[in-house]
């Protein structure tokens, strides 16, 4: 039976991925190259450690050339019928995500806005002490 990864080897490797692609998203605008190597580093050490990319980064990156894609430079990103279409301009890649969960995520907060705004605008009756007291001396 293969022996268990410490949990402090899957944090750091977890932060790295992180690392990674926040240094590609910086230097993509001076180095392409550069910021294409760190999303292949990154895709290393998640295979490696067998972690998954978070869900932010995934989408930034082409499944089919591994590229890292910025939107307006080498990618193209449009909307339709509940679907985000990803459309990677280096290799002609189209990749589509559902975007459901997100309209879930933003009604849901903004019910509970409006129903904690309600709650802070009825008023609570504040009970006078001294009265109260008066009264039950009477």
């Amino acid at each position: 039976m293969p022996r268990r990864r410490p949990p402090w080897v899957i944090r750091i490797a977890r932060e790295r991925i992180d690392i990674l692609f926040q240094l590609a998203d910086k230097e993509f605008l001076k180095h392409p190259e550069r910021s294409h190597r760190y999303v292949e580093l990154a895709r290393r050490i998640s295979k490696k450690y067998n972690l998954r990319i978070p869900r932010k980064w995934k989408r930034r990156f082409c499944k089919s050339c591994y590229r890292f894609l910025k939107p307006g430079y080498n990618c193209r990103i449009r909307l339709s019928k509940g679907k985000i279409h990803y459309h990677c301009l280096e290799c002609g890649r189209i990749m589509r995500f559902p975007y459901i969960r997100e309209k879930k995520i933003r009604r849901r907060n903004k019910i509970e806005y409006h129903t904690l705004k309600k709650r802070a605008d009825e008023k609570i009756p504040i009970s006078n002490n001294s009265t109260d007291r008066e009264s039950r001396n009477q």
